[in-house]
């Protein structure tokens, strides 16, 4: 199939960019011209879309993924037909798959394994409860945003399990470099077929490569169903007892001796992410926002410092405090002095809740300058560590350079939330801004194009601002604080950004 790039979808859709293709529909990068955003549209061959099963499979895709709403499944925004061409919209995700993580990186850290084996078995969980089973599973269908998040993405041969199959009976579908052994032998499918695709996924982010070779993809498919997995404490002798327990359970090749249900390998991958977190002492990158999610009971093993990383800070502010207070009392002997107002995490106003914002959405934002502004730093305004903080460049005498009319930062609300409120701290007042908001964020742009104004100005008179938002009930995804004026130090430093719905 030629390539469509320019084409307007039906007058609002332009396709700028291919981005892949397989068998029955090519995928590009597109503009919704109505909501102003990029979006991602999958558009079938037309050379195949006379073919009535094959029409089937594609309309089955959007009808499935539009039930599902998760955070680490791509969502499914639209779906329509264009010179009898039809096509599906969804969000589109900047980023790369887990393949090319993989293909990169080779083996990737233990704990950031498993925790994107955690968000792609809830994502699956969903899919499952719904009755849907992907039925392809693998890294090249999960898609790892730019905040290092992953999501799941084409359900292209997907269906509900009350549903009489479309294929002909002994018909493989799926990759079998993942394939599960019912499904590579043409039995029923289920959920525990995901989990076993699931289960291989993890052997490759855990060693850097699939566990079976072969000749061609049917010889792929029967070691699938003949061979034992390969161990993978000899590919990777740091692999602890415990995963590879859970490993081995998740890619048994009977169902009787596979986790049922998606909610038992959530409930060991949780623990044994507990456990790996504890033997480092330490979590850093996906692991980090996946343990923020981990109930109560998973999260009393971890180390303190993981668990209450402000308050350790905090904890060592307030001893060396007391310490200087009771020198100073000691020498002055007197009992006159002055406390200190504990500083306390923004609360919510009746009938407000906070918006959860994992630690890494946070991005600077300069588009009239570098590209860059302190990015390195922007993970402070999340952290709830009143004495960490994201500052902008030092500008000289206060003032922007000409052609510079400001410069920001911005937290991803995703999937989107009608924000009602804004808190900011700031160790510098005498800032001054404005809010927008966004769907779609161009981070190569050379202006505020994309971003709605909220009409909220910013006016940093004092360390704490609490600020009142009206999206008109319109959910956006990015909330943009925009620095237009600076203080008279040409530094602006923000510790704290809260966001409530």
């Amino acid at each position: 199939m030629s390539s469509q790039v320019g084409t307007l979808l039906n007058g609002r859709y332009r396709l700028d960019a291919q981005i892949g293709t397989g068998g029955m529909s090519t995928v590009y990068r597109a503009f919704d011209t109505v909501l102003e955003r990029q979006v991602a549209i999958k558009l079938m061959h037309r050379e195949i879309a006379s073919d009535s099963d094959q029409l089937e499979r594609f309309r089955r895709e959007a009808r499935a993924v539009a039930q599902l709403n998760h955070p680490h499944i791509v969502t499914v925004i639209d779906a329509g037909e264009d010179d009898n061409t039809p096509y599906i919209v969804f969000e589109y995700v900047e980023g790369e798959t887990l393949k090319d993580r993989i293909r990169r990186h080779g083996r990737l850290p233990i704990q950031e394994a498993i925790a994107y084996a955690i968000e792609i078995a809830r994502a699956l969980g969903v899919a499952h409860d719904r009755g849907i089973v992907h039925r392809d599973v693998k890294p090249q269908n999960v898609l790892v945003d730019e905040e290092g998040s992953a999501k799941v993405t084409d359900f292209g041969i997907a269906r509900t399990l009350d549903q009489e199959g479309l294929t002909a009976d002994g018909r493989v579908l799926g990759t079998t470099d993942y394939v599960s052994p019912e499904q590579a032998l043409g039995h029923p499918v289920t959920g525990q077929s995901d989990l076993y695709s699931l289960g291989i996924v993890l052997f490759e982010m855990l060693t850097g490569d699939v566990p079976f070779k072969g000749d061609n993809q049917v010889a792929v498919a029967m070691k699938h169903v003949r061979e034992q997995l390969p161990d993978v404490q000899l590919r990777r002798p740091e692999v602890s007892n415990a995963l590879a327990a859970v490993l081995e359970r998740a890619t048994a090749k009977e169902t009787e001796r596979r986790y049922a249900t998606d909610q038992e390998l959530i409930a060991d991958l949780e623990q044994v992410l507990t456990y790996e977190t504890q033997r480092s002492g330490q979590a850093t990158g996906e692991a980090t926002a996946v343990l923020r999610t981990l109930p109560p009971s998973a999260r009393r093993g971890l180390p303190a410092r993981v668990r209450h990383p402000a308050r350790i800070v905090v904890a060592l502010v307030v001893i060396a405090a007391a310490a200087v207070a009771a020198v100073l009392l000691l020498a002055d002997r007197t009992e006159r002095g002055t406390s200190q107002r504990p500083v306390v995490k923004s609360a919510p106003s009746a009938g407000l809740k906070t918006v959860s914002l994992g630690q890494s959405r946070a991005h600077d934002f300069d588009p009239y300058g570098d590209g860059g502004e302190h990015g390195s730093d922007v993970v402070r305004v999340l952290d709830d560590d009143p004495g960490t903080s994201w500052t902008t460049e030092h500008y000289t005498g206060g003032v922007f350079p000409t052609g510079k009319p400001g410069v920001g930062i911005y937290v991803d609300a995703r999937p989107g939330v009608a924000a009602k409120r804004m808190d900011i701290r700031t160790g510098t007042p005498g800032w001054e801004g404005k809010i927008y908001v966004s769907n779609s964020v161009n981070r190569s742009a050379k202006n505020l194009d994309g971003w709605q104004d909220l009409h909220t100005n910013v006016v940093a008179d004092r360390k704490k601002l609490s600020l009142q938002l009206d999206t008109a009930g319109q959910k956006f995804r990015y909330y943009l604080v925009w620095i237009t004026k600076l203080p008279p130090s040409g530094q602006v430093s923000i510790s704290e950004i809260v966001l409530f719905q």
